[in-house]
């Protein structure tokens, strides 16, 4: 008699149904794995694995009501055991690095082989974390004549967000919107490959920027 095959049984968050619906095909051409269910809220995940506590959770991170990181975080308070592997089109260091600091176990993006889903699915389970191809590029650190130039405008930006200057400081002392300070701090920080503000002053300090300001770290 063939013994029975430990199914792994994952949760599809996702709140595109056509995106749910091609994964869910997928992973149910594997013999050991289960789709519990393909849910499109943050929320409703929370609550479906507060219950039901699935094995590994594919999450997408931008969802309307609770985002993917916030859902995350919820879900291993109430089931530490669930493995979260998140699932996105985002290839951003800072969104890969918020992830993982998060409480995700694995990084992958929507354009990889179908085959690579299930061996993160594997890794996870087996208490790796795993990173696809194109998310451990977006974290390697960068050769500073490999990064994208920045323009004089995103200098004279990390000049004052580099003195500890606030978005709305930085908006007042230029004369721009919040929302164009909070633009030009993330491709500042996607073209230098930084995730964090202090990183930003770091780079400022150790590549002479703040020289000649009079600014204190």
């Amino acid at each position: 008699m063939t013994e029975p095959i430990d199914q792994i049984r994952v949760l599809i968050v996702d709140d595109h149904p056509m995106v749910a619906e091609g994964i869910q095909s997928i992973l149910e051409s594997y013999d050991d794995i289960t789709v519990v269910g393909t849910l499109g809220d943050g929320l409703k995940a929370v609550d479906h694995c507060r219950a039901d506590q699935p094995d590994v959770v594919l999450m997408d991170l931008n969802m309307p009501g609770l985002g993917g990181l916030s859902a995350t975080e919820m879900i291993l308070e109430s089931a530490p055991d669930t493995r979260i592997l998140i699932l996105t089109m985002h290839d951003s260091p800072e969104y890969i690095a918020s992830a993982l600091s998060h409480g995700a176990m694995g990084y992958i993006l929507k354009d990889v082989p179908t085959d690579e889903i299930k061996i993160a699915i594997d890794r996870v389970m087996a208490g790796e974390r795993y990173l696809c191809t194109g998310a451990k590029g977006s974290l390697e650190p960068k050769q500073d004549n490999a990064r994208e130039a920045l323009t004089g405008r995103e200098q004279t930006v990390l000049l004052e967000l580099a003195q500890g200057k606030s978005n709305k400081d930085v908006a007042l002392a230029l004369d721009i919107s919040v929302r164009t300070v909070e633009t030009h701090r993330k491709n500042i920080k996607r073209k230098l490959g930084i995730s964090s503000t202090a990183g930003l002053t770091r780079y400022a300090m150790e590549h002479g920027v703040l020289q000649g300001t009079g600014a204190k770290p």
